[in-house]
């Protein structure tokens, strides 16, 4: 199990409350601390499997390594804190640091090692504990401290004096703060972004929605108060390297960033490619998009896994008819024989070119069959040959119609329906106005 540091401020009253409710939720050996003043984080401390908390006097942000009080070599620290500001009820995290001056707390352009995967972790528990009434959230880097001495987040009580002395609500950040005692600081999915507001609700999809963890943030405030990036170039490493990632995801357009981030050799990616991607292997990504498409043009990975694969083409009219008969089927289809493959249309369509593992050569014929299924839904017959799908289908044509005498208009409708009309006396069936039609797809 990792061991889980925990500081309490006295200079922090939702912080005190936290940490009471932590002391009541968890069996707690009391110890004593002679050789630390107890105002930092010396005198008597409490430790429990898996965790120990201790109390400083002042408050976190003015804290220097204090990671190096706890006995317990912490693999995580986590500050219990208050959180101000007009946002109401709120649970929120957030890491450390500060990409322009310091003004609360730590050093100037500089961020505190960051514990992406025990954020999302604590999110989690947040929505499970979070009492009625209360909202959960991350928010960006900001404040200090700036060195802790170990992976560090803030675990915070918001966002005013009614939430600071509600117990229901400091129960659940203390819940929350316990359920990272198991929690590894990072994952190997990892990013740092830049841009957005202060509660970066972009980021926190990130979290929510894929498997990637994000890790230090620089709000558009932020990289206000950075300036210009090539002349803070230490930060900007700083934060990959703190967060233990090396792609970034921005939120906005920031040209000038985009230009430095680059020549750190950092890759910049977006929401739809973290999605995409998802948990699959980086190298196998980086293939499909060298030889089919990149993701943020509309290339759309299948449900195949393999080390290896071979871009083959559709039949183009074969899968347009069949979308137009019956596109979520067509898509089923795609994904559960392909690696990834083409799509049209932002997205809602897909495209000629797919990729098929190299160990299933009969990928491109099985996939072409089942579409030419989804045609039976409109044809009389469909039949495979060699190279072509046959389909076959009896339809109202309408130029027998109208050599039949029938008017256009309801009658005409009718007539398409499959009902026989009467014109001047006499029965028209709609057998005597329907015609063979043969679409032939080459494959």
């Amino acid at each position: 199990m990792s061991e889980l540091a925990i500081v309490e401020s006295r200079a922090d009253r939702a912080s005190v409350h936290v940490c009471d409710q932590l002391r009541a939720l968890a069996d707690w050996t009391e110890r004593e601390e002679d050789s630390r003043p107890d105002e930092a984080g010396g005198g008597t401390y409490y430790s429990t499997e898996g965790a120990e908390l201790r109390t400083f006097e002042e408050l976190h942000i003015e804290l220097e390594r204090p990671a190096d009080a706890f006995d317990c070599d912490p693999d995580l620290l986590v500050f219990a804190s208050r959180h101000s500001g007009e946002t109401g009820p709120l649970l929120t995290g957030h890491f450390t640091g500060n990409f322009g001056p310091a003004e609360y707390g730590g050093e100037d352009h500089a961020v505190a090692e960051a514990a992406p995967n025990a954020l999302a972790r604590l999110l989690e528990a947040f929505d499970e504990y979070a009492p009625e009434g209360y909202d959960v959230g991350m928010e960006c880097t900001h404040h200090g401290p700036t060195d802790v001495g170990c992976p560090s987040l803030f675990a915070e009580l918001g966002s005013g004096d009614e939430q600071w002395d509600d117990p229901a609500g400091a129960e659940a950040v203390a819940r929350g703060i316990l359920d990272l005692r198991d929690a590894k600081p990072h994952r190997e999915r990892q990013v740092v972004g830049f841009g957005g507001n202060h509660y970066a609700p972009r980021f926190e999809r990130v979290v929510r929605k894929t498997p990637w963890a994000v890790g230090h943030i620089a709000s558009d405030w932020a990289l206000e108060e950075l300036g210009h990036p090539t002349a803070h170039r230490d930060v900007l490493e700083a934060a990959f390297e703190e967060s233990d990632a090396e792609i970034a995801l921005l939120d906005g357009e920031w040209p000038v960033l985009e230009e430095a981030l680059e020549d750190l050799g950092y890759r910049i990616v977006g929401e739809t490619w973290l999605r995409e991607v998802g948990n699959r292997p980086l190298g196998l990504v980086d293939a499909i998009e060298s030889e089919l498409g990149h993701i943020e043009n509309g290339i759309r990975f299948g449900d195949r896994e393999a080390d290896s694969f071979t871009v083959v083409d559709l039949p183009p009219a074969l899968v347009d008819t069949a979308e137009g008969i019956d596109p979520d089927r067509v898509r089923n289809i795609v994904d559960s024989h392909t690696v990834a493959y083409e799509t049209e249309n932002g997205g809602t369509r897909v495209g000629e070119r797919v990729a098929v593992p190299d160990l299933d050569p009969d990928a491109r014929r099985t996939i072409i069959e089942e579409v030419a299924a989804v045609l039976e839904e409109k044809y009389e017959t469909v039949r495979l040959e060699e190279d072509a799908i046959v389909a076959e289908e009896e339809g109202f044509d309408p130029e027998l119609a109208h050599e039949a005498g029938v008017p256009e208009g309801p009658k005409f409708g009718a007539l398409a329906n499959g009902e026989a009309v009467t014109v001047d006396g006499e029965t028209i069936k709609p057998e005597r106005v329907r015609t063979e039609r043969t679409r032939r797809f080459e494959i």
